[in-house]
């Protein structure tokens, strides 16, 4: 376990959980504001003069998109166009970047791009020393702006200067993700357990399925097109930039319509939760689809997110002898071009 997370009293788990004596932590966070330790996300710096075009001829997004402020999603691909991770992308300073991923993929990534690295004055850092904090519930935005001195941003939104970075995530309830040194975590902890509940990271993860965003763990990279995890759909990806890794296998399967699995929420009607992977049926047993992530919600059932055919299925759908409903997403399955996500008008 980190330091920084041994700080806030959790005990972490098996597959990056952490968690508390919390009773219905999920509950709980319907109504009041709670806050967890995001050990399943983890970071990776690029600085140097040329990290701006390094990152630009990999990466989905319109690099100089991220200007200290919009901070849009991204995604890093093989050139057949399968992900090898997808990230949220922050400038910390004019020659400084960081991305934001799930903490299993920090390192598989970095040993990707270091084999471009040589050709650019740049460099990747694993940032074990930094730590991010999760906040969920309506006093969330005021508790970051008196503690970190920042005014909360929108979604896909930076606030905060070099030491430290406020994140606001999309869902249910107002969510802001804060990036500091691991140092001051027990400092900043103790403050903030004076207004908000520790909770299981799970949480957390709950809102994410919840608000139809899918983080890749090392286990499913190199597996999906960015478009069956509704990338697009999320602005994370630029159909009007130049030439980048599996750029163009990304844009003939969105012009030509040829995405036959996409990203779906569902409920299952039981607590058991599912493994990863584990396949979704129809009613004459035929594999529609495998789960992306599963955890239980206010109600002690199991919401998931499943890469799915886009065909009709036959009803009734199940998994692991589990009823299943599905559940509409909180958007539409409709491009957002991060051109038009930006702070100014």
């Amino acid at each position: 376990m980190k330091d920084w997370i041994t700080a806030t009293g959790a005990r972490q788990e098996d597959g990056y959980r952490v968690t508390f004596d919390t009773p219905d932590a999920p509950r709980l966070a319907l109504d009041t504001t709670v806050m967890t330790p995001l050990a399943h996300l983890g970071v990776l710096d690029v600085e140097g003069p040329d990290a701006e075009s390094f990152l630009q001829g990999q990466t989905s997004a319109q690099v100089s998109l991220a200007d200290g402020e919009l901070a849009p999603l991204t995604c890093f691909c093989t050139p057949k166009g399968r992900m090898l991770a997808n990230a949220q992308l922050l400038r910390i300073g004019p020659a400084h970047f960081r991305l934001l991923m799930h903490n299993s993929l920090v390192t598989p990534l970095a040993e990707h791009l270091k084999k471009f690295a040589p050709f650019y004055k740049v460099e990747l850092h694993e940032r074990d020393d930094l730590a991010l904090l999760g906040l969920i519930g309506h006093e969330a935005p005021a508790l970051t702006e008196v503690r970190f001195d920042v005014l909360p941003p929108r979604p896909w939104h930076q606030a905060g200067n070099e030491a430290h970075q406020v994140l606001a995530h999309p869902g249910p309830r107002p969510r802001l993700l804060v990036c500091l040194p691991a140092d001051r975590v027990e400092e900043a902890w103790k403050w903030l357990k004076a207004h908000a509940t520790p909770v299981d990271n799970g949480v957390w993860r709950l809102h994410d399925i919840q608000a139809g965003l899918a983080w890749l763990n090392a286990d499913q990279r190199d597996t999906y097109l960015p478009q069956m995890i509704n990338w697009e759909a999320l602005g994370g990806i630029s159909f009007k930039k130049g030439c980048y890794t599996g750029q163009e296998v990304v844009a003939r399967a969105h012009f030509r319509g040829q995405v036959k699995k996409r990203l779906m929420r569902a409920q299952l009607e039981g607590d058991k939760l599912p493994e990863q992977g584990s396949a979704i049926v129809d009613a004459e047993n035929k594999r529609l689809g495998e789960v992306m992530s599963a955890e239980l919600d206010a109600y002690g059932q199991v919401e998931i997110l499943a890469v799915m055919s886009t065909k009709e299925p036959t009803a009734p759908l199940s998994l692991e002898d589990q009823h299943l409903k599905l559940l509409k997403l909180p958007y539409l399955l409709e491009r957002v071009d991060p051109e038009t996500m930006g702070t100014r008008d």
